[in-house]
């Protein structure tokens, strides 16, 4: 049975029966647990939520929301989740290596699947290539030409530094398809991207980047996203574009519209991640997709 119909019988089983099961069981008693579909979310903190709503004492040290994305997800699939997303994760403590966290250390997130482990979804990769320094080191909060521009910084001497460590990373990226892969065989894999942060031309007025500054962030952010993708397609997994169900909702919007957090939160939020809104915009964009 296909992920997809075995979640349209589990969502059916659930409206026949009257209810509708909590996020972390995913279904009702009477559905029997070959029938649900066995759901692992793997990831950094864009899939993990720092500090949005409800967090997940099971792990603090993870700042992991119980409203993230791989929540709405299981939500909408009927799915029984096993999150195991971190912040600050790299892709190596998605597979082998262990992550240290204020609460003590957590291990490798690949230990979660199994040959039972139907659907995997993966948001991992930007502290890879040390995206939130590289973010810091771009504020200018005093106009032009007061200050150094990041991108001329970066691309001084016609070599794109943030280029190049991504293509540097990215064997490691296609390392850790094949180790998800490897211990859970029969799964859907699937990798989410990163979406859109910043608009166009940036908006000095609001946030602390200079416009060249602000394109160049989120070009950076774009071709992460651009050789993740290839990458997944070389190891023959789905990959989910989240920029168009983003946009427009970056930290140059209205904080009430927001998807991100802009450099001074006005949400519970981490700067620069999605809010309780863009996780479920999020979530529902990658269940459309997996639907």
């Amino acid at each position: 049975m296909t992920l997809k119909t075995r979640s349209a019988a589990i969502l059916a089983g659930v409206v026949a029966a009257g209810s509708i099961a909590a996020i972390g069981t995913g279904v009702s008693s009477a559905e029997t647990s070959d029938s649900v579909v066995q759901y692992v979310a793997l990831g950094d903190s864009a899939a993990a939520g720092p500090l949005v709503n409800a967090q997940d004492s099971s792990s603090p040290g993870c700042l992991r929301s119980l409203d993230n994305y791989p929540s709405v997800v299981a939500q909408r699939l009927g799915a029984q989740l096993t999150d195991v997303t971190c912040s600050s994760a790299r892709s190596a403590n998605t597979t082998d290596t262990a992550q240290p966290t204020f609460s003590g250390q957590v291990p490798p997130q690949a230990t979660a699947l199994g040959p039972d482990t139907d659907l995997v979804t993966i948001t991992v990769g930007a502290n890879d290539i040390s995206l939130f320094p590289t973010v810091l080191s771009c504020v200018n909060p005093l106009p032009e030409p007061t200050g150094t521009s990041c991108r001329d910084k970066f691309t001084a001497g016609g070599v794109d530094q943030q280029r190049h460590m991504i293509e540097n990373v990215s064997a490691g990226w296609g390392s850790m398809i094949e180790s998800v892969r490897d211990r859970a065989p029969s799964a859907r894999i699937v990798v989410i991207g990163y979406g859109t942060y910043i608009a166009t031309g940036g908006c000095p007025g609001t946030q602390p980047f200079w416009p060249r500054d602000a394109d160049y962030l989120q070009s950076v952010i774009d071709y992460g996203n651009t050789v993740m993708a290839a990458t997944a397609a070389r190891h023959d997994v789905e990959y989910i574009d989240i920029t168009e169900a983003t946009a427009g909702h970056d930290i140059c919007t209205d904080p009430a519209t927001a998807f991100y957090t802009g450099m001074v939160p006005t949400q519970p939020a981490v700067p620069l991640h999605p809010t309780a809104a863009g996780m479920q915009a999020i979530g529902n964009a990658v269940a459309d997709a997996l639907s």
